[in-house]
């Protein structure tokens, strides 16, 4: 008797799409191939575990590849070694330098309190206390910065290194510095050594105990220390309303009006998905969505659920359709026969232009003005984050997801705190574990800590496509099996960007004037990707630049713009309300919560339950 063939076996393989089972060879009589077959599942296996040890790994690296990284500092070092002229340069520098702070330092010594050889870039605070102008610790600090001076002319400027390649090396050497800086250690900082000698070591006690404290947390999967004072639905998130719909993605909130009447047009927002809604409305006074239900708008809100592992292969198409696509439906059967202002912030502002230009191709019409909150579009200067962006990095990331089916939270917070390491890991590591203090928690701290999952496949694409390809950008990107074209846009655009930004770059955000064939009206605010679009008027020391372009100006480029818009002082929230109320028809009696007839009755109060999900 021959012998059976054996079972065909079903491993994950990356290609093709996210089928689990790759292609089997059939022989000229259409029987399978046995030898093929068993080379197809020696392959899937061989994939298998390949990308068991990527997991493996990543959790290690915090996400980060190891091969990506070796690959950019062997570029750099090949072409360092290569470049006797440059390594001249920078042994000139050292000399220079070693020369300058011998100066210095002597100074130092006829002179306490003498004043700097090399001041630190505006935004580096480390160093300005006045015990830093007295010996031995101006000393260190200055030998500090000129090493960082030294080794930013070292990682730059190397003939033949590329681009990214150079950022990268750049990004990490100063990642490495900023590790070393002698702000962080209790020895060679004197401000830690001052408040140790006064409160005789208790500060240090205090650290400790909140290490404790803070590793018990963790460990417990609970949320940083003093977020419990800000809990969803009853301190934050607490603007009247009910969620009207629920599916497989989203909750929509419908908010209760807040007069007697509302504008004509209701607004429809579209957040984030790498974090909670509510981060626009946080408390009562500083809540965009309360800001606008006063203000006579009927106001809609997606809440996004938090992905679990049977969501893996929920991709970009499904947050358009399951998402924005069905949101707006149900908004047309609230509010029948009339358009939407569209608002997305972030990740659901790049969402929302996809939407709002496969509208345009379909011919569909019910968009009245289009809102992109610090959002990218074109993602050619998407700042540091494409430090992490290349076929390594995201084929690393893409095998850690493949195991997980999803990117968890922790695995993205590492990679943003590292855009800011001085203000968002090291200076808070010495301030709560040596100085024994904790930053008062906020409300918007809270929501920063409350942080959501990424389904494998949507956030494979959205790298793929978006970042690294650019497909949007460049007209390849396509819903219903056909391309989107931001051209296509006609209704008007308000787009916000923030001056320091760290993940969508004002001036990557300005490209929506390149990008679309319509009035355009752009917004540069003081803060950052947070701060500068929680601005709620009256909040201290805010500021905006305004001003609208129409689809028959000339281009202006980003920074003759910022040079040439008008400075207003205060929040930009006003003159958005004006922008929508001036493209709005009046107003009428507010609609009922839900429309019962198209099965959409109220299911509970806001925020809901998807919000809540840990």
């Amino acid at each position: 008797m021959p012998d059976a063939d054996p079972p065909s076996i079903a491993f994950p393989v990356r290609n093709p799409g996210w089928t689990a089972r790759g292609p089997l060879a059939v022989s000229d009589d259409g029987a399978l191939d046995r030898h093929d077959r068993d080379s197809d599942a020696s392959t899937a296996l061989g994939d298998t575990i390949d990308r068991s040890l990527h997991a493996m790994q990543a959790r290690l690296t915090g996400g980060v590849s190891p091969a990506a990284l070796a690959g950019a500092y062997l570029d750099w070092m090949s072409h360092l070694a290569a470049s006797p002229g440059k390594q001249m340069q920078l042994v000139q520098k050292a000399a220079r330098k070693t020369a300058r702070l011998s100066r210095h330092l002597g100074r130092c010594l006829i002179e306490d309190g003498a004043g700097r050889c090399i001041d630190p870039l505006p935004q580096d605070r480390r160093f300005d206390g006045e015990a830093w102008r007295h010996w031995p610790y101006n000393a260190l600090s200055q030998a500090f910065l000129l090493s960082q001076q030294w080794w930013h002319n070292a990682t730059t400027d190397v003939h033949g290194v590329s681009r990214q390649h150079e950022r990268v090396v750049e990004f990490v050497s100063r990642q490495i510095l900023d590790m070393l800086s002698p702000a962080n250690f209790l020895p060679t900082n004197p401000e830690l050594l001052q408040r140790t000698l006064s409160q005789g070591g208790l500060n240090m006690v205090q650290g400790l105990r909140n290490l404790a404290e803070d590793w018990e947390r963790v460990v417990a999967g609970k949320k940083p220390a003093g977020s419990e004072r800000f809990e969803v639905g009853r301190e934050i998130a607490v603007t009247s309303g009910k969620v009207i719909l629920r599916n497989r993605l989203i909750e929509l909130i419908q908010y209760e009006p807040a007069g007697g009447s509302v504008k004509a047009e209701p607004v429809l927002i579209v957040p984030a998905w790498i974090m909670k809604f509510y981060i626009l409305d946080l408390s009562p006074g500083n809540s965009l969505v309360r800001h606008l239900v006063e203000r006579g708008f009927t106001v809609f809100m997606i809440s996004w659920r938090n992905p679990d592992p049977g969501d893996r292969d929920l991709g970009m198409e499904d947050y358009r359709k399951l998402g924005v696509m069905a949101a707006l439906d149900a908004v047309a059967a609230v509010v029948p026969s009339a358009s939407v202002h569209a608002v997305g912030y972030c990740l659901g502002g790049t969402l929302l232009a996809i939407v709002a230009a496969s509208m345009a191709r379909d011919r569909d019409e019910r968009l009245r003005s289009v809102t992109l909150l610090a959002t990218q579009t074109d993602f050619t200067e998407a700042g540091e984050l494409m430090l992490f962006i290349n076929e390594s990095q995201i084929t690393f990331l893409e095998d850690l997801m493949w195991e997980q089916g999803f990117l968890d939270a922790k695995q993205m917070t590492g990679a943003f705190q590292l855009l800011r390491s001085n203000d968002l890991i090291w200076s808070n590591l010495v301030r709560t574990y040596v100085l024994g203090e904790r930053e008062p928690m906020s409300d918007l701290m809270a929501w920063n800590a409350d942080a959501t999952r990424m389904p494998y496949r949507m956030h494979s694409e959205y790298l793929r496509r978006l970042f690294l390809d650019n497909d949007l950008a460049e007209g390849r990107y396509r819903t219903d099996g056909r391309p989107v074209a931001l051209t296509d846009i006609r209704a008007p655009v308000f787009a916000i960007g923030t001056e320091r930004d760290h993940v969508v770059p004002w001036r990557s955000a300005f490209k929506i004037h390149l990008l679309t064939d319509t009035d355009v009206t752009f917004v540069l605010t003081s803060g950052g990707h947070n701060t500068g679009i929680v601005s709620e008027p009256g909040h201290p020391g805010r500021s905006h630049r305004i001003r609208t372009s129409s689809s028959t100006d000339r281009f202006v480029d980003a920074n003759a713009w910022a040079t040439t818009a008008p400075l207003k002082e205060g929040s930009w929230w006003p003159d958005w309300v004006s922008w929508l109320e001036a493209r709005s028809d009046g107003s009428q009696a507010p609609p009922a919560m839900g429309a019962p007839e198209a099965g959409l009755v109220p299911i509970c109060d806001a925020p809901g339950t998807y919000v809540l999900q840990d």
